[in-house]
């Protein structure tokens, strides 16, 4: 076919090596086709480097509408970008230029393929296809007053503000919670059915791709191992690594997981008010956390879920005494916790954080060693002895890494890596209670399922209690014994796992299941 994206024995080599062989696929006008797979696995350079925007150099073949795009020229291919293609990157907030507004961002987009510049009431009706509130408002504001949601959906408006045929999304959703995500694939999948716009799909979520995608290709170690309808791929996946990705995917649908048994009560929280002053000119308070309460058991997992900006990272924060907290108390084992400023290295100790980004969380400069010796020597009696490196390969082992990763630093580990040595350092204090905040949201199935069966182990082993901080509510059904489900600011619903989707009492609960599968 002359329309139509057509890719063969695609290859792609970084550095003089072979990242990505033989990948093969069509995509017609209209149609959804999507790349899925473990990091690594060559998603991203599979679906960038044909289009120049990667660091790979590519061969084999692959034809946009009867053009060749191997072996161009930067410049041809900056010409076919700007007539045929948009793109829609994974982070919003990296994607657009800060400086600008969007306007600014919709007047780029629609002329750099020669059009003409859009009049004001035809970039509000670019706002509105992508279903942004108060559209007019929205062209003077710049990225940074936009959340996560609306900064995607202004990303897409200026992907399509020139009329492309073929939209290439690298994991467009990732970044966003349970509601959103649901909203914006929803968004995507409409727009392409009706301008009759081609999709390339990049993305590990694959409880989403069954739903919005045509057809799908498995990407292993760059090759495909498994290509197919989508639904009867995510349904029934032949091959035994589309089983074990399949698997590592939480769904609402499976069955319950069984759960450690918790205990007497540990944690009480009353109460709790956040709040901090309005940035700019502006004079006046946002309430981030408004009356928040919870309790928690020994060995007791506790879900905090909700969407983007509901204030579930700020209430944990507060508890573990890494935040402000403006009223409200917090009562460990029937004593009261003094304010943040106020605690010592033993009340530090008692609840350790585990972040999102563990990259982010890691000193580059440190060994992996010294960044697990640093809460012992500050948070515990332990002193800087003799017996340190029979402690941190304990630790090593304790998470599954090899003793010899002690020399390496964070910059020589893969993602997964990384947060096993996270957790290392938060077990190293030795604590009662973990603080895991998106922990695995950054890492890809199979390894955010390994790092949440290590939680599930260490909880058996240590008897942790642990406040775990998600946005994927079939993630929490799975390792949490009860849910508590925030919305502005307040805790609007808790209750025990099985309750909670069997009867969820909440609307904003209930979208969130709905939105959730």
């Amino acid at each position: 076919m002359s329309a139509g994206y057509i890719v063969h024995n695609l290859a792609v080599d970084v550095g003089g090596r072979t990242i990505v062989e033989d990948v093969s696929f069509a995509i017609a006008p209209g149609e959804i086709v999507a790349l899925a797979g473990a990091s690594g696995a060559g998603k991203s350079m599979s679906a960038m480097t044909p289009f120049g925007l990667s660091a790979g150099i590519a061969s084999g073949s692959a034809v946009l509408d009867g053009v060749e795009l191997v072996g161009l020229s930067e410049r041809e291919l900056s010409r076919v970008r700007a007539e045929k293609l948009g793109f829609v990157f994974q982070q919003p907030l990296t994607a657009l230029t800060p400086h600008r507004t969007v306007r600014a961002h919709l007047v780029e987009a629609a002329m750099q393929a020669g059009g003409a510049k859009p009049d004001k009431a035809a970039m509000i009706a670019m706002l509105e296809a992508v279903g942004l509130s108060r559209p007019e408002e929205r062209l003077a504001q710049y990225p940074h007053r936009l959340s996560g949601g609306e900064r995607q959906r202004v990303l897409i408006a200026a992907a399509l503000a020139h009329g492309p045929r073929y939209l290439v999304a690298d994991e467009p959703v990732s970044a966003l919670d349970a509601a959103l995500r649901g909203e914006i694939m929803t968004l995507l999948v409409r727009l392409c059915r009706e301008r009759g716009m081609a999709m390339l799909l990049v993305s590990h979520d694959l409880a989403g791709i069954e739903h919005h995608a045509d057809r799908l290709l498995l990407l292993d170690q760059g090759k495909v191992a498994e290509a197919g309808n989508a639904g009867q791929i995510a349904t029934a996946p032949a091959t035994d690594y589309g089983r074990r990705l399949m698997a590592a995917t939480p769904r609402l649908s499976e069955p319950w997981a069984p759960l450690p048994p918790a205990t007497e009560p540990l944690l009480q929280v009353a109460n709790v008010h956040v709040h901090f002053p309005r940035p700019g000119w502006r004079r006046g308070r946002i309430d981030a956390v408004v009356d928040a309460s919870l309790t928690l058991a020994k060995g007791e997992t506790l879900a905090l879920v909700g969407g983007s900006g509901s204030g579930k990272s700020t209430l944990g924060r507060a508890v573990a005494g890494l935040g402000p907290m403006a009223s409200g108390t917090i009562n460990w084992q029937g004593k009261t916790l003094p304010p943040r400023r106020s605690r010592t290295a033993e009340h530090r100790r008692l609840i350790q954080p585990v972040f999102q980004d563990p990259l982010a969380s890691l000193d580059p400069r440190w060994t992996v060693a010294d960044i697990l010796w640093e809460p012992v020597r500050f948070l515990t009696p332990r002193s800087a002895a003799s017996d340190g490196n029979i402690y941190v390969e304990q630790l090593l082992e304790e998470v599954g890494l090899p003793s010899d990763f002690a020399s390496r630093k964070p910059a020589s580990l893969s993602g997964g890596q990384a947060q096993r040595v996270a957790i290392a350092r938060a077990l190293a204090a030795n604590p009662d209670m973990l603080l895991l905040d998106e922990a695995t949201s950054a890492l890809d199935p199979l390894v955010a399922d390994g790092v949440t069966a290590l939680f599930t182990r260490l909880q058996r082993e240590r008897g942790l209690s642990m406040l775990f901080i998600t946005h994927d509510l079939a993630l929490a059904r799975r390792v949490a014994h009860r849910i508590a489900v925030m919305d502005a600011g307040r805790i609007i619903e808790c209750a025990t796992r099985e309750a909670l989707f069997a009867h969820p009492q909440a609307a904003a609960t209930q979208r969130l299941i709905a939105a959730s599968g």
